[in-house]
């Protein structure tokens, strides 16, 4: 809901502010006055294109900021948004103090405040819209039979990919099978096991220098085990040096160093034995050893670089040839999937669609009744709920609903896009939005031009209607009519100063100012005869 709105530098308007009742509020002056400016600096707050040339002559820039509040909540303070757009076509938006988008300004804002202007109306002529309202009006009797829908929806969408997949599987070429299945038997040949290429990077270097390791480890064995070696003379100072331990306890302390030090060589002395006696040379074996690695290497040069991709490659042919050779029965139960998720689709449909049909003709009379309030000589809607073909349904439903207008009680009905007038189906909107009362998540309604070809009785019941309205929504209203100007909670004339460099003006009119607006919308001038009139019509609403 507006809380106010601060206009400058938009076309015409220099400076103006707007602080529209929570009921309705009425917008007049003569025409050429800046009405339309006025619209498009709220068209530029609920996130529409913005336009370089509505930047007033001689501004660098224009902008527009408003408040926002909802009524049910506790946040007196309400969101805060502006935008600026500067002459050079720089648009800029902000909420509450933060960088916005305009997406986001249409998605928040936007969502809250719908303009019925000329341009508005015009969506009720395409049958495509026609659908949202009807099921906007349904609310949550079309909860259920919707979800259900929806989720039949993406079942059978995700049924029909899955047998895509299978049939695409089913499309290797002779040339793929043949390349896949010689990967399956060319590593097959091979055979290789996780872990083997690297435990033989390890043992070929070993059994190719068994020799010279047999040398060497022998060696140091004897030098540390063998007569003479590292141990006995150890294991001989140390008894050298105990013998003259109790003349001198530091030579104990260095006897005992030594004795440890003979339990490490000890434990090395075992583990060269252990490494010599498992030691062995075998030319055949290392033949093998390096026959198998190069296998393996052989591998890794066709699908590597390593065995890890050797693997993987053999695992995707194996899968591949899995696919194809198993594809008649893979190809047998997607069909079925198919045809059980689209039974089950079939059904959700005749429920979503008896859903609609059911209450498409409440809606239609809802309608007809409110048209009838604004004297539209016996016109009525009626609302046309088709379930189309297979093909053509969508996530949104199997339905095609169109609004048929009814120019007459002895007349058909045809489609309101084609047979009603542009004032016709003004009113047919303002009557659609009378019935969708509370139902939608709309705050603010905005008309413009609501009011055209109407005269007479018709406009005293164009203005009940739009205080109806008024009383689920915020309404604003630009109107010629002297009718519906009486209706307003709070009353804004528009005005333009003449001069080289004319502007915009806005002002809240009370009392004898809004009594000589109300006059001059009646009869053109503010006679006595006028002004007397106006105030009858106000008092009446009073």
């Amino acid at each position: 809901m507006i809380d106010e709105l601060h206009v400058k530098n938009v076309a015409l308007i220099q400076e103006a502010t707007l602080s529209p009742a929570q009921g309705l509020t009425v917008v007049t002056g003569e025409t050429g006055a800046g009405k339309t400016a006025l619209l498009s600096a709220l068209k530029l707050l609920v996130g529409e294109r913005a336009d370089a040339h509505m930047v007033r002559e001689g501004a660098s820039s224009l902008s527009v900021e408003g408040r926002f509040y909802t009524p049910s909540s506790n946040d007196a303070e309400g969101v805060v948004v502006s935008r600026t757009l500067s002459a050079d076509g720089r648009s800029r938006v902000h909420v509450d103090g933060s960088i916005s988008s305009v997406q986001q300004l249409a998605q928040t804002v936007g969502a809250s405040v719908d303009l019925c202007g000329q341009h508005e109306h015009q969506r009720l002529r395409v049958a495509a819209n026609h659908r949202k309202m009807l099921d906007a009006w349904m609310g949550s009797s079309l909860s259920q039979p919707m979800e259900a829908y929806a989720q039949a929806w993406r079942a059978a969408a995700e049924a029909a990919s899955a047998l895509q997949a299978v049939r695409e599987a089913g499309n290797m070429s002779s040339e793929e099978v043949d390349q896949a299945r010689y990967v399956v038997t060319r590593i097959g040949e091979v055979n290789p096991t996780p872990g083997e290429y690297e435990e033989l990077l390890a043992s070929v270097p070993r059994a190719e220098n068994a020799e010279q390791l047999m040398m060497s480890v022998s060696g140091a064995y004897q030098a540390l085990s063998g007569d003479g070696g590292a141990l006995d003379a150890l294991s001989q100072a140390a008894g050298l040096l105990e013998r003259v331990s109790g003349v001198d306890e530091d030579l104990g302390a260095l006897a005992a160093s030594l004795r440890e030090a003979s339990y490490v060589i000890e434990d090395v002395s075992r583990d060269t034995r252990a490494y010599r006696d498992d030691l062995e040379y075998s030319p055949v074996n290392l033949a093998e050893m390096q026959e198998r690695l190069g296998e393996l290497q052989g591998l890794m040069r066709t699908w590597g670089p390593g065995m890890e991709q050797v693997f993987e490659a053999r695992e995707n042919a194996l899968q591949a040839l899995a696919a194809y050779d198993s594809l008649d029965e893979r190809l047998r139960e997607a069909q079925a999937e198919v045809q059980a998720a689209e039974e089950a689709l079939a059904c959700a449909a005749r429920e979503l669609h008896d859903a609609r049909a059911s209450a498409a003709p409440q809606f239609a009379e809802a309608v007809s009744a409110q048209m009838g309030r604004l004297e539209m000589n016996g016109a009525a809607l009626e609302c046309s709920v088709v379930q189309l073909p297979r093909e053509s349904w969508t996530a949104q439903g199997p339905d095609a609903v169109e609004f048929l207008f009814k120019p007459g009680a002895h007349m058909s009905a045809r489609p309101l896009g084609k047979i009603a007038s542009g004032g016709e189906t003004s009113r047919v909107m303002l009557a659609i939005k009378v019935v969708m009362g509370s139902r939608d998540d709309v705050e603010t309604l905005v008309f413009d031009e609501v009011d055209a070809g109407v005269g007479g009785s018709a406009a005293r019941a164009l203005a009940d209607v739009l205080v109806d309205l008024s009383k689920t929504h915020q309404v604003i209203v630009v109107t010629h009519l002297a009718q519906v100007a009486v209706a307003g909670t709070c009353h804004y004339v528009v005005s333009k100063t003449g001069g080289s460099e004319p502007a915009t003006q806005l002002e809240l009119v009370s009392d004898t100012n809004r009594v000589r607006e109300i006059a001059r919308m009646l009869s053109g001038d503010v006679s006595s005869m006028s002004m007397e009139h106006a105030r009858a019509l106000l008092q009446e609403r009073a």
